[in-house]
């Protein structure tokens, strides 16, 4: 079994917070599928790290800096899913996909993704999208010159 992330708990504890108002331990193991101990022992961890406030039976919910480990988490998130989408990835495999690449991506990569990303996103597309498109179907580029 593969060794979870700080930040997959960060992103856990704030989406069951959201959900809830607190992340109790059980929550967590449940939806993580890692046993209690495991989220005890990284709770304590987090806490010691000023990104959790940990009570014993009654949960965990994110500091201030929790909170804003989280917001860049999901914005990360966010933006690896909509750039796979952007290359015709469906989005329910771009959004799998996004949670394997969001914690092994730099800081600096993710903000340029995300840069990336709201370029694409308001700018016309014109032929460009088209292209790319038929070079994935093809394997050809339109734009090619015979020859060369």
């Amino acid at each position: 079994m593969r060794k979870l992330t700080k930040e997959e708990y960060i992103e856990t504890i704030h989406v069951l917070q959201k959900e809830c108002g607190r992340a109790k331990t059980g929550q967590i193991a449940g939806h993580m599928g890692v046993r209690p101990p495991s989220v005890t022992q990284m709770l304590a961890k987090l806490q010691d790290e000023g990104l959790v406030g940990y009570e014993p039976y009654l949960g965990a919910k994110l500091t201030p800096a929790g909170m804003k480990l989280a917001r860049e988490l999901m914005a990360r998130h966010k933006a690896i899913a909509d750039f796979l989408e952007i290359l015709g990835i469906d989005r329910e495999v771009a959004e799998k996909d996004a949670c394997a690449m969001e914690h092994h991506m730099t800081r600096e990569s993710a903000a340029r993704l995300k840069q990336f990303v709201e370029f694409v996103q308001s700018t016309p597309r014109e032929k460009w999208m088209e292209r790319f498109r038929t070079y994935c179907e093809t394997g050809e580029r339109e734009c090619e010159v015979k020859g060369r």
